[in-house]
């Protein structure tokens, strides 16, 4: 079997080849007339009228059988065959792709379409020319990056040659998309607001510091963009969102990344209570988009998302699965231990969780003493979205805000720091509101059954080589 720098010095060699007979393999432009896509949606109308049809894709599989070679073209729409006849495309022409084209290159074919004698259909080329020359072989589908790493790695690789990998991501794409449609819809407005923070605040974890050279001064990665945003509802504007990257410095393993995508939407004068129901409706229309019907299936399990979702409190769904009949003494992060090993993998279809402990929310408003109007959404066993009434009272969130100092100063390094620009900002006034964050990443997750988190996130973050 040739190493990897002897099929690189062969293609070289044909990359030579046809430079010497044609100029660049690497033009400035190339100009299809339509995509694989079109084509097929229209291929009879094209082919009835004659229409010269000019296609541009990768090459993913090349057959030669002397006067006639026949390869695979994919232009990220679709995929069809290309027929190469000598008598069609002239002597000089096809030796010259005989001789130099390989799978992985990009090429530029016009033709007519023509159906087979085995019923597919298929441009038959008449003019074609390289739009780049692939140097190195594709990996084998079969058997090269079989390594999860290496896969990730080279996730390029992988898209170019698995329709259900390009496939994952194209939803991933859609379900955004779609987010942002339905907030836009309900007239929230879109902003964009700092990743780089003085503080690593609006939510719990354990933040990325760096340094600013210029100014001379620390730096965090934000975890959340929730304080950023309810700013601007002191500001007047009642209907904000955000889409975008956050990041925690957790240990990295198969359910977690250090960055992930999550929308974040506030708005004014509302509360939990309205926040669910616009949960409720865009997780039906994100799964009848994903899937063509209100049902979802997610690791062989059948989830009807037409029926009202399920609601239970917190203690009602650990005194159900946890046997949790003494909280004396079990402090939230003990509490929520219980929650994650019993309770949430039992919640496969939709449910609301509500009414949590004080405790773990410091942002959010109460509902009685220790306990405060929040929710989080559960469907298969996955946590998609955590919402809750905003605290709006200056008072009560400083005195949260000290708390949680306390507990960092007794090692809780994920506890959540105080804001004194978000705390001066809240003496001005902030409007009763519903704030709701979704983890994009998980949600995609369970809208294409997919297991392991970084199979939906293009990058991943991993060690080096």
């Amino acid at each position: 079997m040739a190493s990897l720098d002897e099929l690189r010095e062969e293609r070289l060699k044909k990359l030579r080849n046809y430079e010497a007979a044609r100029g660049t393999a690497y033009p400035i432009e190339l100009n299809p007339s339509n995509t694989v896509n079109e084509v097929r949606k229209e291929f009879e109308s094209y082919r009835e009228r004659g229409e010269t049809i000019l296609l541009a894709g990768r090459v993913l599989a090349i057959r030669n059988q002397g006067a006639l070679t026949f390869f695979d073209v994919h232009d990220g729409s679709g995929k069809i065959q290309v027929i190469a006849k000598k008598e069609s495309l002239g002597d000089e022409a096809f030796t010259l792709l005989s001789d130099t084209l390989d799978a992985g290159d990009i090429v530029e074919v016009s033709g007519i379409l023509i159906v087979t004698a085995r019923g597919e259909e298929s441009l038959e080329a008449r003019q074609w020319r390289f739009g780049a020359k692939s140097l190195r072989p594709l990996p084998d589908k079969w058997h090269g990056l079989k390594d999860d790493d290496e896969r990730f790695r080279h996730r390029y690789l992988e898209t170019i040659r698995e329709e259900a990998v390009r496939e994952r991501f194209l939803t991933r794409s859609k379900i955004i998309q779609s987010i942002r449609n339905f907030l836009l819809e309900h007239n929230f407005v879109e902003f964009e607001t700092p990743i780089l923070q003085h503080l690593a605040g609006g939510a719990s974890a354990l933040p990325f510091e760096t340094h600013h050279n210029a100014l001379d001064i620390p730096l965090y990665l934000r975890i959340a963009p929730e304080l950023s945003l309810k700013m601007l509802l002191i500001g007047g504007f009642p209907k904000v969102f955000e889409i975008g990257r956050s990041f925690r410095n957790e240990g990295i393993d198969v359910t977690h990344n250090p960055e992930f995508t999550s929308v974040e939407w506030y708005e004014a004068f509302g509360s939990a209570t309205r926040s669910m129901k616009e949960v409720e409706e865009l997780m039906r229309r994100l799964v009848k988009e994903t899937q063509g019907s209100l049902v979802l299936h997610f690791g062989g399990e059948e989830i009807d998302f037409e029926k009202p979702f399920h609601v239970i409190t917190y203690e009602e769904l650990l005194l159900k699965y946890a046997d949790v009949s003494n909280r004396e003494g079990k402090n939230a992060k003990e509490l929520d231990s219980l929650y994650n090993r019993f309770c949430r993998p039992k919640l496969i279809e939709p449910t609301f969780i509500t009414e949590y402990p004080e405790e773990m929310l410091p942002l959010a408003k109460r509902l009685r003493e220790g306990t405060v109007d929040a929710f989080q959404l559960v469907v298969g066993g996955y946590e998609l979205v955590k919402a809750f009434s905003e605290l709006n009272d200056p008072l009560d969130q400083r005195a949260r805000f000290e708390r949680e100092a306390e507990k960092k100063a007794q090692g809780d390094e994920e506890a959540q720091v105080s804001d004194e620009n978000f705390l001066e900002a809240l003496e001005y006034g902030m409007p009763p509101a519903g704030g709701v964050g979704i983890g994009i990443d998980r949600l995609t997750m369970l809208l294409t059954d997919t297991k392991n988190i970084r199979e939906v996130i293009y990058f991943p973050t991993l060690r080096p080589k």
